[in-house]
């Protein structure tokens, strides 16, 4: 379904929502976060990693700036309390409190070339250009109790309704990487294109900021997040694949599409070339084939 000239809206909770307040904040979080934090000078919202010493993916999050000296922390995908156990391991000396509000929150996404225009509809203060299709999208958080008067307000703008299954059909769609679903604790952000919109290479240091800027010099990976497609419906996830008796990579997401669906699997880069297509099972009958895959930045 088509929805570039049509607002739908998505009501979703969120995996994370978190406020980090104290004098020191906004320190702290720019020597953690990959991205530049002086970004919300002109921006509403920062999207950006955690990692660990490693250089691994241990979350993403959207960073908003909140009253005083405090920010709000949310994700779609990334635990709360992954996000918690990272964020207090790591805060020996700085004088910041971290309190998860994820609970008490809930989140309204609007989808479509209006959707900036029709978020003006509704009231609140936390609203932020969000990552969920190719087309523009705004997010607004609220309150849980407030539910009941953003549905109502839906109605009254004859908003479109989308179900979760059709959210996540749009952002494969646009190559939206998933933390951590597709791009997680075992994996390199440039893995899954991530380097292109989550990192900063001039901020300076935070943690895993040696590995990035290695791999930024010394060249690419060796495995790669790509999007596929395969006929009739998906395997139970994550699925191995194999070209040939060589095992690929995994089947990491998939979303219905017609009578098929489309996904996106981790794969080696060795031999990915001369592949094609690609089985569940060794020397099976190829169920998957890989679709151009492109790197979707957010529209600020």
């Amino acid at each position: 379904m088509d929805h570039s000239e049509l607002t739908a809206a998505h009501i979703w909770e969120p995996a994370a929502w978190l406020q980090v307040s104290g004098p020191d904040a906004f320190h702290f979080l720019q020597g953690q976060f990959t991205n530049d934090l002086r970004l919300l000078d002109d921006q509403p919202a920062v999207y950006g990693l955690w990692l660990n010493e490693k250089g691994k993916v241990q979350g993403d999050s959207f960073i908003l700036p909140a009253e005083g000296k405090a920010f709000w922390l949310g994700s779609y995908f990334s635990p709360a309390k992954t996000l918690v156990e990272r964020l207090k391991a790591n805060l020996v000396a700085d004088d910041a409190t971290i309190e998860d509000c994820t609970a008490g929150c809930r989140g309204l996404t609007l989808i479509g070339t209006a959707a900036s225009e029709m978020m003006e509809k509704f009231g609140g203060a936390l609203k932020f250009p969000g990552r969920r299709a190719a087309v523009p999208c705004m997010e607004l958080m609220f309150a849980t109790e407030a539910q009941p008067a953003v549905e109502a307000r839906m109605a009254e703008l004859n908003l479109l309704p989308l179900p979760a299954s059709e959210m996540e059909l749009f952002r494969i769609q646009a190559s939206i990487t998933s933390v951590p679903r597709e791009i997680g604790p075992d994996d390199l952000p440039n893995e899954g294109g991530l380097d292109a919109v989550a990192i900063s290479y001039t901020k300076g240091c935070y943690l895993g900021q040696e590995v990035m800027a290695r791999l930024k010099s010394m060249g690419q990976v060796r495995r790669q997040l790509l999007r596929v497609t395969g006929a009739g419906a998906p395997p139970v996830l994550p699925a191995d694949l194999y070209n040939g008796t060589k095992r690929m990579g995994e089947l990491r997401s998939a979303a219905v599409d017609g009578e098929g669906f489309v996904g996106f699997a981790l794969l080696s880069l060795l031999g990915l070339d001369r592949c094609p297509g690609l089985s569940y099972t060794p020397q099976g009958e190829a169920a998957v084939h890989l679709v151009e895959i492109k790197t979707t930045r957010p529209p600020w």
